[in-house]
């Protein structure tokens, strides 16, 4: 803890800290007051000591509790860091609830904060895409995983001799490819349409009643081609994180 001379804000603040890049969340108490993309680690301590949160919630893939409570330790009046051990405001009925992603997590508390009423199919499109079901009760019941759009151009590239390594520019190609570039741009694009729509409607025959959130960082390049309604949130994961953070806040009072 700081010593008491220490002047924090009223804010409380999420950070998804992923391998590469930071996103966060400047939140007065319900209401997300500000987000931060693409934040590097340094960019990253910099901007929390500008902010001096009153609360910190941290989620992170690549760093360990100790690293994090040193980096961020002399700007926050309470830390806080999601990790399996963590109580969540939902049941998790999955075999290997220690080996769950805390992203997965965050994006199903998030998307039960948005639509409370609802079973909600969440789909996020990072560097792997997750597809999981949390139902209107809070249970979440686990889901998919398969590579995700930059996975897809890559692994081409890097299995085969002569297939070239492609950016990713976001255009949905026309369904036959004239050359060999528009054919993998046809295959990953087009072939990402069909699993999306497919998966959606073999949940559909699962649970008939549900709604579709959509959230991370690629997500933007399919908001169109989903063939049923969705709701796209690109700050899930954030809301998740501050939901979570105000349910531990809770408990210890």
């Amino acid at each position: 803890m700081l010593p008491t001379s220490e002047i924090h804000s009223t804010f409380d603040l999420s950070i998804d800290l992923g391998n590469t890049f930071a996103k966060t969340g400047l939140f007065r108490e319900d209401t997300l007051e500000e987000t931060r993309w693409r934040l590097t680690l340094d960019e990253l301590i910099n901007y929390v000591g500008a902010v001096r949160p009153r609360r910190l919630m941290l989620s992170s893939v690549g760093r360990t509790e100790a690293e994090l409570r040193a980096d961020f330790e002399p700007f926050a009046a309470e830390l806080y860091f999601l990790n399996p051990q963590m109580p969540v405001p939902i049941t998790k009925n999955y075999e290997t609830p220690q080996t769950l992603g805390a992203d997965r997590v965050a994006a199903a508390v998030g998307a039960r904060a948005l639509h409370p009423a609802d079973n909600c199919l969440v789909i996020d499109m990072g560097t792997c895409i997750t597809y999981d079901f949390v139902d209107r009760h809070d249970v979440f019941h686990g889901g998919l995983i398969s590579p995700g759009l930059r996975m897809r151009f890559r692994a081409m590239h890097s299995f085969t001799q002569r297939l070239p390594e492609l950016d990713v520019d976001g255009v949905i190609p026309p369904l036959v490819g004239k050359n060999t570039r528009h054919a993998m741009q046809s295959g990953v694009m087009n072939g990402l349409v069909a699993e999306l729509n497919g998966i959606i409607a073999q949940y559909r025959v699962l649970h008939p009643d549900f709604q579709t959130i959509v959230c991370g960082g690629d997500a933007r390049f399919f908001e169109s081609s989903f063939q049923t309604p969705i709701f796209a949130y690109p700050e899930l994961v954030l809301v998740g994180l501050n939901r979570i953070l105000k349910h531990n806040v809770h408990l210890r009072e």
